[in-house]
């Protein structure tokens, strides 16, 4: 099939790649000239594992192309797919900006050349209910009626994006006419050979469902966030408490492990964008009211161990911080606790140095130059105070212990990841503060 992917952000960039990969033709269109510069001379714009291979692969191959040039993309194309931002607006709502001005463009283009094959509009983007049904209206007000507006979904997790597109749990399709339902389920068979469903559902559906996952896997995280504060007050271990609980069928393992609460382009944002709707249509729901309210203070609480042991007193302390981005595998600094965390903590005197595997460029954007960047994590650690753990990227989980206790002021470290097993550090000999567990001297 012949895709056009409008969008080559975090979702475009994965789709559009991952689609070339099963042997479709694929424009991504873009109006960052900078960015396509990059895309066309052979460079992967965002940090993913895995996708730099693909994309090379296919690029090689001339099933993947970038261009600015929406017109002709939309023209040559099937199925056209929306992989637009979505940014939280100012009152916590999705702003639809970019996808009503794309709508309206295409709807112009198709008015203007006359072209009067069917064609498939796919919204891959988050966006609230009824997106859909107002997508169709832009449309149609163009004086074109032989199109469908699609609700797909993405479910893709930073740094595991590729599996999950090329193996994914499930595909959902929002459409009305069945062979609308009969065309995505031909472009999606590939990906789920193994079995994995595709559902069909009304649009409003659809788009419910991207919104109710996410919640839901915020919600859950909240949940083990408040819980592992009152391990910690009790004397319990939340680590016993997760595993114990987690081997319930009904609960599962997975988005269990506490820490400084949630962050990213999705949970934030889509969590708001939710609350907003609801109360918009009379149907508040508080619980996710509560869930934001909690992941905020959460990032909070590790700046208030650190001025716990130090007597509320760190002007001129000064800390090594290992982890920016807001989890490990992605350089994505969007909702980090590690903005809010370091920004705090240089508010109150202290001194920063930190080192990310792959945010550092990112986090240059969000915290420009109110901290000192590091080339490498032991070099953050020079005449450091204490060593903050804020993202659980797997290179920091064995390090040369004695090279830390050589290089920081004191053997003491702050893990907002639990990374670290309690008994262990207090065997080799630092104090040391995690999420949950008692504190070890």
């Amino acid at each position: 099939m012949n895709l056009a992917v409008i969008g080559s952000g975090y979702v475009g960039l994965v789709s559009g790649t991952c689609f070339s990969e099963m042997g479709h033709n694929v424009i991504c269109v873009d109006n960052d000239s900078k960015k396509l510069e990059k895309l066309k001379s052979g460079i992967v714009t965002i940090y993913e594992p895995g996708l730099d291979i693909l994309f090379h692969r296919n690029i090689a191959k001339k099933r993947l192309q970038f261009s600015d040039d929406l017109k002709s993309s939309v023209l040559s194309s099937e199925i056209i797919f929306l992989c637009l931002p979505t940014p939280q607006g100012g009152d916590g709502s999705a702003d639809l900006k970019q996808v009503f001005k794309v709508a309206n463009d295409i709807g112009k283009i198709l008015k203007e050349s006359g072209d009067n094959e069917f064609k498939i509009i796919v919204n891959k983007s988050t966006v609230p209910v009824g997106t859909c049904r107002e997508v169709t209206k832009i449309l149609s007000g163009s004086g074109i009626n032989n199109f469908e507006i699609v609700s797909n979904p993405e479910f893709l997790r930073e740094g595991f994006a590729v599996d999950d597109f090329m193996k994914p749990d499930r595909i959902v399709v929002g459409a009305i006419s069945q062979k609308v339902f009969e065309k995505l389920n031909e472009l999606y068979e590939p990906f789920v050979r193994q079995g994995n469903p595709i559902y069909e559902m009304d649009p409003e559906s659809s788009e419910v469902t991207k919104y109710a996952a996410n919640s839901y896997l915020a919600m859950r995280i909240t949940f083990m966030n408040e819980l592992a504060n009152f391990c910690e007050a009790v004397g319990a271990n939340v680590d016993n408490v997760r595993k114990a609980i987690g081997s319930d069928t009904r609960i599962g393992k997975r988005f269990l492990f506490p820490g400084i609460g949630y962050g990213g382009s999705c949970f934030p944002k889509d969590v708001r964008a939710l609350i907003k709707t609801s109360d918009e249509h009379n149907s508040s729901m508080k619980i996710l009211k509560v869930v934001d309210e909690i992941n905020n203070s959460q990032k909070f609480l590790i700046v208030k161990k650190i001025l716990k042991h130090y007597g509320d007193n760190i002007k001129g302390k000064k800390f090594a911080v290992w982890g920016l981005s807001f989890k490990p595998n992605t350089d994505d600094m969007r909702e980090a606790p590690s903005i809010v965390i370091i920004k705090e903590l240089v508010k109150l005197g202290a001194n920063i140095s930190a080192y990310d595997p792959a945010a550092m460029d990112n986090a240059r954007f969000y915290l420009n130059d109110i901290l000192e960047y590091a080339a490498d994590q032991y070099i953050t650690l020079i005449d450091s105070d204490a060593l903050l753990i804020l993202t659980e990227w797997n290179e920091f989980r064995n390090p040369d212990f004695e090279l830390m206790k050589k290089s920081l002021k004191s053997n003491l470290v702050f893990d907002g990841r639990n990374v670290f097993e309690p008994e262990k550090m207090k065997e080799i000999g630092f104090t040391y503060y995690s999420i949950g567990r008692k504190i070890v001297r």
